[in-house]
């Protein structure tokens, strides 16, 4: 069974330290994006070499180590794993800002994608086995936080440290916490304790990674939901890398005042938005299983043209608040930040509705990978590439034209997700249907 017998405060509180490492997680992922202009300038690199720093070299190392990790953490727990990894990332921060050279600082950043790699999947198993599947959407939407709150501290603090102090320093103070935080998870969480095994645990516990992954592979819906993660996630971190650059470029922000904007501001509207998705999508699964699928359907059909406004509207100046003239353009960034995030929450809820505890981790790191090999490998690299290709046409406006390419992928994602639906609907009243079924375990292991 992939569920507690209860839910404690304990539960609660291991949640609470999962959505922090979460957040620096994110924090040391998306520093570079504000970090880029700077960084640029030292190096002498092109857009094309800052979208292979901050996407495709990260993304390969992060996927080539999601899935032995995540399985890792199905076999010996998933505490210890997330702990060392977020230790490891940390580090591996701090090491950037000591970088002499661009191959120096692609190094470190090597680092820290194969540490995150340790983290995101077994986090997302590990809320998955604190919690029952009617509350999983709204625990998973509070470490999913961990996205929105990043972007917040990433940007909007990483753009201050890097302002007042170099962007040298920014890594290394925000690089610092998570050596600490991944001690106290160490020493302060209770991890779950697993099920009695039964006769199908355990055979699962003794399948091979070929066997698992095509098991995995076999289930349809599930398919659906890693390909909707793989195109969505091109989109969300092309915008999330290259974001401050257009406010910068396009509307004459400062490096400070783009990552108040695009960090707090939108980074604040992702987190409500993040939180809103979790809690309508249980609220919704209690009529008809399928809305675990049509919420992040309709959030992400609602984003696209919020979306597209926001990177095609023209200069000008909305008001001025704080001492900082707000564009026109950027009112549109807030609602789409807000749906924007709809997707990921669910997504991750379905997942672990699929599949049983001892295959979930791997699971949601198959997912995670197809986000990482292709949003966080091509999103800033393609956007990036054709801002380069661009730039002799449309000059400082090549960035705006290179997002909006980006953002209509979304298109695809809505596809996907209106392919899922039936799928999974048909899996989740199917395994319901059959006796003794466990909630998450799918028809091949009840």
């Amino acid at each position: 069974m992939n569920s507690p017998a209860r839910v404690t405060w304990r539960s609660h509180y291991a949640l609470a330290v999962l959505t922090v490492i979460y957040v620096f997680n994110y924090i040391d992922r998306q520093l570079m994006a504000i970090l880029i202009e700077p960084v640029k300038a030292e190096f002498a690199i092109s857009d094309t070499q800052v979208g292979l720093l901050s996407g495709l070299t990260f993304a390969v190392f992060y996927t080539l180590f999601g899935f032995p990790l995540g399985r890792l953490s199905d076999r010996i727990g998933r505490k210890p794993v997330i702990a060392l990894a977020c230790i490891a990332w940390s580090a591996m921060t701090m090491l950037c800002g000591l970088a002499g050279s661009f191959l120096f600082l692609l190094l470190a950043r090597i680092g820290v994608a194969i540490g995150e790699a340790g983290g995101t999947a077994p986090s997302m198993a590990m809320v998955s086995d604190l919690y029952p599947p009617q509350r999983r959407s709204t625990a998973l939407s509070v470490l999913m936080l961990g996205s929105s709150l990043g972007a917040v501290f990433g940007l909007g603090l990483g753009g201050w440290i890097a302002h007042h102090y170099g962007w040298r320093t920014a890594f290394v103070v925000i690089g610092a916490p998570g050596i600490f935080l991944g001690l106290l998870l160490w020493a302060t969480v209770r991890a779950p304790k697993p099920a009695a095994p039964t006769t199908a645990s355990l055979a699962q516990a003794q399948e091979s990674w070929q066997q698992t992954l095509g098991i995995l592979l076999a289930t349809p819906a599930f398919v659906w939901i890693v390909l909707t993660g793989a195109v969505a996630a091109i989109a969300g971190y092309a915008i999330g890398t290259w974001a401050p650059s257009f406010l910068i470029r396009s509307h004459g922000l400062s490096l400070q005042e783009a990552g108040i904007l695009v960090g707090v501001v939108g980074g604040t509207c992702s987190a409500i938005g993040t939180l809103t998705c979790g809690w309508f999508t249980d609220r919704m699964v209690r009529r008809d299983c399928g809305w675990q699928i049509g919420v992040p359907l309709l959030g992400t059909l609602i984003s696209i043209p919020f979306g597209l406004a926001c990177f095609m509207w023209p200069q000008g100046v909305a008001f001025t608040a704080f001492g900082i003239g707000v564009p026109m353009a950027f009112l549109f960034y807030i609602p789409f930040g807000f749906f924007g995030t709809w997707w990921a929450p669910p997504c991750l809820g379905a997942i672990s509705h699929l599949f049983p505890a001892t295959r979930l981790a791997q699971a949601t790191a198959i997912f995670m990978m197809g986000m990482g090999l292709l949003g966080v490998g091509l999103g800033p690299l393609v956007t990036g590439m054709l801002s380069d290709y661009f730039t002799p046409i449309a000059g400082s406006a090549a960035l705006r034209y290179s997002l909006a390419a980006s953002m209509s992928l979304l298109v695809l994602a809505a596809l996907f997700l209106t392919l899922a639906l039936p799928r999974y609907r048909r899996q989740l009243r199917g395994q319901s249907a059959l006796p003794n079924a466990a909630p998450g375990a799918s028809p091949a292991t009840a």
